[in-house]
């Protein structure tokens, strides 16, 4: 079975290729996701959208759908702008779609409490005081969260 159609022959997207294709494949082929099981469980958890509406794995994109990617701390929005059928490189990649996310708000990290060497295990209410310098400060058995 070697060989294969016009559809397979132009797998990184002649214009005389498809004209549609999976989106779990599109985000695999396009490296948004790093498998494609990868990219089926975001569309099943509901981080992938497509023109603002959520959208299963199998559905098919076109060029010109807009594509939101959620992932932990980013959204990435693209312009679908050549259909892919195989993973490709990454600067083809690249030509696939036209980013158009915004600049990622940089996060202001405070530096970790230190301890000094040989102090020992933290005693609770120093265990309680990183937590709250760390932000993880809700106790659910207390009314005023301390």
């Amino acid at each position: 079975m070697s060989g294969g159609g016009a559809g397979q022959a132009s797998g990184a997207g002649a214009s005389s290729g498809p004209t549609s294709v999976r989106l779990d494949v599109w985000l695999w082929s396009a490296r948004l996701m790093p498998t494609r099981s990868a990219a089926t469980a975001s569309c099943r958890g509901g981080h992938v959208r497509r023109n603002g509406e959520p959208v299963k794995a199998a559905q098919r994109i076109s060029v010109g759908d807009e594509l939101r990617v959620r992932s932990p701390g980013r959204e990435k929005i693209v312009v679908v702008t050549k259909i892919l059928t195989k993973r490709v490189g990454a600067p083809i990649a690249r030509e696939a779609y036209e980013d158009h996310s915004p600049e990622p708000v940089p996060q202001l990290v405070a530096a970790p409490p230190r301890r000094e060497r040989g102090t020992g295990r933290p005693t609770k209410r120093e265990r309680r005081q990183f937590e709250r310098l760390r932000g993880r400060d809700h106790h659910p058995w207390s009314e005023d969260g301390r």
